[in-house]
């Protein structure tokens, strides 16, 4: 976050040490501008735990102790503009220590984790509907909320938790998608949420007609709107390319039919054909800490993760896609994760990608910095 009062130098701002020599650091900010900040002597430097809100665990350390990568609030004097600052105080989370609280907090929603595509929300009762969807089918369940329960809203055209702002169950609407971690019930009925993270997100299928490896984009003829889309490639974008012999025994388990062996990828037996989501993300789905630990359409999930990572110059004009997306604007918008080597899934169900993919299958989960 960066503030600067219109009628003062005073400016604070957050981000990441880019660079850092000679009393002076390069930070990259939450609002991904770079600035220059100068460490005069007998600057104060403390560094405190990740999640800290306070100063009362702070420790002193000295400029020495500052890394690249250490997330730091900035406090001083604004200058040139509001492109540099001369530090007064320096407030520091170690990498490492961060990294540790994200690894733990990504065990926690993938051991307690749930998601899918919200149908009612009460803000009254503080509940909130959503379809789970697996390979069996697609169930209802209430996420109940309380007084203490974390709601948290996804920005427009961000892919990452970080940027996720308070929210309040009010703010979550039919059609959006809502992970929550907390406890199922015994009857699998209601689900009792420690914390909620909601956001708007755009499924999309298509034939890529240009690949822009300039600006790191790629445009997609929806094949449900009959509309170019431009999709931006980021370094949080997941993306793979599946293998036609995968990609075939999908179809054919999107067309009711058994592949030959009587097992359906994913490990999933041949039988009823799955229910569609219209947009939900599959039951369990993982994905870098909004994996939940429940059974079922999550293996799918759990194989596409595995296919190694492809890149933009890996796709060509007319081949097939299916993407999660975040909502956009009119400029485009922002690939979270994008599959390639659909074309036999989109021939068999061109509504496939709302059962296939999920918005929480990305590379940073809650607490990560990225």
């Amino acid at each position: 976050m960066m503030a600067q009062a219109a009628t003062s130098t005073q400016a604070k701002a957050l981000g990441e040490v880019k660079s850092i020599a000679n009393g002076m650091l390069v930070l990259a900010t939450d609002e991904g501008k770079s600035l220059n900040i100068s460490l005069p002597d007998g600057v104060r430097v403390v560094q405190i735990p990740p999640g800290a809100t306070d100063l009362k665990n702070a420790t002193p350390i000295t400029v020495q102790d500052l890394q690249v990568g250490d997330r730091v609030l900035v406090r001083g004097a604004a200058s040139d503009g509001g492109k540099s600052i001369a530090a007064t105080a320096v407030i520091m989370m170690k990498q490492s220590d961060v990294a540790a609280k994200q690894q733990k907090e990504r065990e926690e929603w993938q051991k307690h984790g749930i998601g899918g595509l919200v149908s009612a929300v009460d803000p009254a009762a503080g509940t909130a509907t959503i379809s789970v969807t697996s390979f069996g089918g697609t169930k209802k369940l209430l996420i109940q909320t309380n007084k203490k329960t974390i709601v948290r809203r996804y920005a427009p055209n961000s892919v990452k938790f970080d940027e996720a702002k308070a929210s309040t169950l009010a703010e979550i609407h039919p059609g959006d998608q809502l992970r929550a971690r907390g406890e199922k019930n015994s009857d699998g009925t209601e689900f009792a949420a420690d914390e909620i993270v909601a956001g708007t997100f755009r499924n999309i299928a298509g034939t890529v007609t240009t690949v822009n490896a300039a600006d790191n984009s790629m445009t997609v003829m929806d094949v449900l709107s009959k509309k170019p889309v431009t999709v931006k490639i980021s370094a949080d974008s997941q993306i793979r390319k599946l293998p036609q012999p995968i990609a075939q025994r999908i179809a054919m388990r999107l067309k009711g039919q058994t592949p030959e062996g009587g097992t359906a990828p994913g490990g999933v037996p041949g039988g009823t054909p799955p229910a569609q989501a219209q947009g939900g993300p599959p039951q369990g789905a993982p994905g870098a800490g909004f994996g939940g630990g429940q059974r079922g359409g999550g293996d799918l999930q759990q194989m596409l993760s595995r296919l190694p990572a492809a890149a933009l110059n890996d796709f060509q004009k007319g081949d097939a896609v299916i993407l999660v997306s975040t909502e956009g604007n009119g400029g485009g918008v922002t690939a979270i994760t994008l599959l390639g080597g659909v074309e036999p899934i989109l021939t068999a169900s061109p509504g496939a990608q709302a059962m296939m993919l999920t918005p929480w299958s990305l590379s940073g989960g809650p607490g990560e910095a990225q």
